[in-house]
């Protein structure tokens, strides 16, 4: 990223002194001159003082350069990498690709291989040197390359590509913040209107929280470099690499945290930001050693019945709005509550183990006609219903389905309730609600359907009053899970990750909100229980007629879906419980 000397000089060949094959050992080339005359690191009198964006320029100097491949090994990384973004590029029409921080050039390299159109640039001119002979190396490339700034890369790189990626954790060399947002505003313009970035960082949230671990299978995979962080504070980390010839490096790194930097790259423009751990969709929050993002430069006009609505939640809301849903849920679950039940036996019936949920919940609260109770995600309301004819208390029900609102208004209608029960259109994301303004956030199996529920937790406790409670149940991975177990799950309700006790824990947490009796009660073998109960249900209602109400399609698909969640619930892969905390 170093204003230095335009490296497009190599487009004409092998820079000068550059090994193409074996070097005559009596001799010196130019560049084993340039690691003799440039031999140490310099971090002065304090290293952990030293954190200034164009430092990085002196902490890769040729002789660390020259290791770097062995701390990489290009086999074992493309083994643990995979297709990954090959084949997240392809999903997408991408044919041209500028690699913005290339390295010794591994990415570059294997998008080449697989037939994109790719430039090549970095702050390093050492590490272009590189990257250009290993390009002849593997696969006798010649690599199009240039010594760039991202900062302002506009200016010495030319044109509008597909996809711009940043990867090898390089983000992380710039620790200021006007440069972060610089050097993202700079991928931005330089992308074509539906472009796409894709940007990748270590896990600093783990290191900061928990300390360091590393799984050493991806991105830095050479057995024999020893890798770990010498000093760790919330602006800097310091790791220390160890060679087996005893030789020793450096690298300073900001600690960028993932929401911090997807908050940044929404700031610059980027509308839909998704998030992998180690390439994989479902990850606990502390697992990964590296997360990927995803952002896409396409703007999306949203349509007027979009309204205010992310782009998960609206593909929720448009999921329960469909015909299909609300004749499903209304038929099989009653039309009242369309949750998860607190069992007595296997063959109960849905209605009477749902409404002991909500009865169970209500009992851990001192209600009365005082308490003002908002409920998130309220669906036909019989929650709502409950609390206002058995405590009298005053709900706000907010729904993001205008369709399951219609129902609910209508019975509220028929019961007398309207007094007491107020049904708003609107996401949990964006709560309609002044500061500190409810006694009690309700909600139950909803938050799940959120793609950023870190935001849903943050509007709960704002408007809750001090000394208010939030109560909640929400399907959960478990802490334990694999990554990979609840793919077909997450791949039916259009969701990247699941929630977790482990997740909810540290985000209240974070919050300044306080357990009630160890905050979670956990009823996990509810879960599957109520699901085999709903997957029987329907099949008994399909037997008489079902299918003339609902598309024989959509029942397919859920009763495929159900046996999907009975499965992660009794392998121990998906939790379920009852979440109390007070601010």
């Amino acid at each position: 990223m170093s204003r230095g000397k335009d490296a497009r000089k190599y487009l004409r060949g092998p820079p000068r002194g550059a090994s193409v094959g074996p070097r005559t050992p009596t001799r010196l080339t130019p560049r084993e001159a340039v690691i003799r005359a440039r031999p140490e690191q310099e971090f002065g009198e304090n290293p952990v003082a030293v954190r200034e964006t164009g430092h990085y320029t002196e902490e890769y100097i040729p002789s660390f350069v020259e290791k770097w491949d062995s701390l990489i090994d290009w086999e074992k990384r493309s083994q643990s990498e995979g297709n990954f973004f090959i084949d997240l590029l392809r999903r997408r029409g991408v044919r041209s690709v500028l690699d913005v921080a290339t390295g010794t050039g591994f990415h570059s390299v294997r998008l080449l291989e697989a037939g994109f159109e790719t430039v090549s640039a970095d702050g390093s001119a050492d590490m272009l040197a590189q990257a250009f002979d290993n390009g002849i190396r593997y696969g006798d490339h010649i690599l199009r390359v240039v010594q760039a700034d991202w900062r302002w890369l506009n200016r010495d790189v030319h044109g509008e590509y597909d996809a711009i990626v940043c990867l090898g954790n390089s983000f992380t060399h710039l620790f200021e913040e006007r440069d972060r947002r610089k050097a993202l505003a700079e991928f931005y313009a330089m992308l074509k209107h539906d472009g796409i970035l894709i940007l990748d960082h270590r896990n600093y949230d783990a290191i900061l929280d928990r300390g360091f671990s590393s799984k050493h299978i991806y991105y830095y995979c050479g057995e024999d470099v020893a890798v770990e962080p010498e000093y760790v504070d919330e602006g800097l980390v310091r790791m220390r690499y160890n060679f087996p010839d005893d030789s020793v490096y450096h690298l300073n790194m900001f600690p960028l945290r993932k929401d911090y930097t997807r908050r940044l790259m929404s700031d610059v423009g980027f509308q839909q930001i998704e998030t992998y751990g180690d390439f994989q969709h479902t990850y606990r929050e502390e697992t990964p050693d590296f997360f990927v993002h995803v952002a896409e430069k396409e703007y999306r006009v949203n349509e007027e019945e979009n309204g205010p609505y992310s782009a998960t939640v609206n593909t929720a809301r448009s999921y329960y709005n469909s015909s299909d849903a609300d004749a499903f849920y209304h038929s099989v679950w009653g039309g009242e509550d369309i949750h998860i039940g607190v069992y007595h036996g296997p063959d109960e019936p849905i209605a009477d183990a749902s409404q002991r949920t909500v009865a169970t919940m209500a009992d851990a609260l001192e209600l009365g006609p005082h308490s003002h109770v908002l409920d998130l995600g309220a669906g036909y309301g019989g929650s709502a219903r409950h609390l206002a004819t058995r405590h009298r208390c005053r709900v706000t029900a907010l729904n993001l389905s205008e369709v399951e609102n219609a129902r609910h208004r209508a019975v509220n209608e028929e019961r007398d309730l309207t007094d007491l029960i107020d049904v708003v259109d609107g996401s949990f994301e964006n709560i309609p609600l002044d500061d500190d303004s409810v006694d009690v956030v309700w909600s139950q199996d909803a938050f799940l359907h959120s793609g950023n529920r870190r935001r849903v937790l943050e509007e709960a406790a704002r408007v809750l009053r001090p000394g208010g409670h939030l109560i909640f149940t929400d399907p959960m991975a478990a802490d334990d899970c694999p990554r990979t177990a609840l793919q077909p799950i997450l791949d039916r309700i259009h969701l990247d990750d699941m929630g977790s006790p482990g997740f909810y824990r540290r985000e209240l947490a974070r919050l300044g909100l306080t357990p009630v009796d160890g905050g979670y009660h956990e009823l996990r073998e509810h879960l599957a229980t109520h699901y085999q109960r709903v997957l029987e249900e329907t099949e008994r209602q399909e037997e008489q007629g079902l299918a003339d109400k609902v598309s024989r399609a959509y029942l397919d698909r859920m009763k495929r879906g159900l046996t999907d969640w009975v499965r992660g619930g009794r392998e121990g892969n998906l939790t379920w419980g009852i979440v109390h905390y007070i601010r």
